[in-house]
């Protein structure tokens, strides 16, 4: 690929629900979208390519990343993009999530949703006429996917062939864990999910990191012996409870993961390289999974993670938009008259 031509010029699918629904040249053409629009912007230029076009966000959670950064890429993109946070509508008290996708997908261009169960997305691409990108389910977390990937490939270890690179994920399986666990593999790379037994990754996203190994190289394990750190280039935590343990009690999950499985200082070394790069796709509990000192090293790219949800963003609404090629031909353009 020369940065200007996707391999597919529209997508496969409709909606954005989860990664694993696409092959890697794919998930590629989102991603070299969304870095050549990132360039072309820090480098001062502007974009219209959504003029007019209108996102629905809906949210059944609270957010910050996600609300911002698909708020801020229509915005630079000539588009605008609607909050519709929880109370603000009439989805769950008088109106059905069928309902309201059906009249949002006539007034709306595109719709993203976070939600609090992964069949209240598939309702809504089911009903909508639209594209609908999945901003968050308990399942898989696609948006933060794409961005994690953006954020390994812009610190990728120099000298180093995807095969050779080895991504470990530390602690409770979250759906940010699955959605990693597709990713790395679906490019090639090694992926291991470091914690206890009970918050295992599902035999699900073994087998389908697996899969993915088969086609395009790479391993996919679990395991709790700490040997595994050792050779990683990225170590990657999230929280141990969030949105969807309200629950349980968080002294169960102290018990679960502290101390063996809070990313510090020692974890780091255990790994045997001074290189190796810290991922957190951010709320943190500071020095709960992961300590300050390890989250405001010169080794932490959670910033640049956190930003890159923003580089996500613009890739995924022009390319599920339906003018990433024109976009990116435009860039070429542009580049040629300077």
């Amino acid at each position: 690929m020369d940065g200007y031509t996707l391999t597919h010029k529209t997508p496969t699918r409709k909606d954005f629900l989860d990664t694993a629904d696409f092959d890697q040249s794919e998930i590629m053409d989102i991603i070299n979208t969304a870095r050549t629009v990132r360039s072309f912007i820090k480098g001062g230029g502007y974009l219209n390519s959504l003029f007019h076009k209108n996102l629905a966000m809906l949210f059944e959670q609270k957010s910050t990343r996600t609300r911002v950064s698909f708020e801020v890429a229509m915005e630079q993109l000539g588009g605008h993009a609607l909050n519709l946070a929880p109370g603000a509508i009439q989805l769950g008290q008088h109106e059905t999530i069928e309902d309201t996708a059906v009249v949002l997908g006539r007034m709306c261009d595109m719709i993203m949703s976070r939600v609090d169960r992964h069949e209240s997305i598939e309702a809504l691409a089911k009903y909508a006429q639209v594209p609908v990108l999945n901003g968050m389910s308990e399942k898989v977390h696609p948006t933060q996917g794409v961005g994690d990937m953006i954020t390994i490939l812009d610190h990728f270890p120099a000298g180093k062939n995807p095969s050779d690179v080895k991504v470990i994920f530390v602690g409770d399986a979250t759906q940010v864990c699955n959605t990693l666990c597709d990713m790395t593999t679906k490019m090639g790379m090694n992926f291991v999910h470091y914690g206890p037994a009970n918050h295992k990754i599902e035999d699900y996203w073994l087998e389908v990191g697996r899969k993915n190994n088969e086609k395009y190289g790479g391993t996919c394990i679990w395991s709790d012996n700490a040997e595994v750190l050792k050779g990683a280039d990225f170590i990657y935590t999230d929280v141990w409870y969030g949105l969807y343990d309200k629950e349980t009690p968080k002294e169960v999950y102290m018990a679960d993961f502290y101390p063996k499985y809070q990313v510090n200082d020692e974890m780091m070394a255990a790994t045997g390289n001074p290189n190796c790069k810290f991922m957190h796709c951010l709320p943190a509990n500071r020095n709960e999974e992961v300590t300050d000192s390890v989250l405001d090293s010169p080794n932490s790219i959670a910033w640049d993670e956190a930003e890159n949800r923003l580089t996500a963003q613009r890739g995924l609404v022009l390319y599920f938009g339906g003018v990433a090629q024109v976009t990116l031909d435009y860039i070429k353009r542009q580049k040629e008259v300077r």
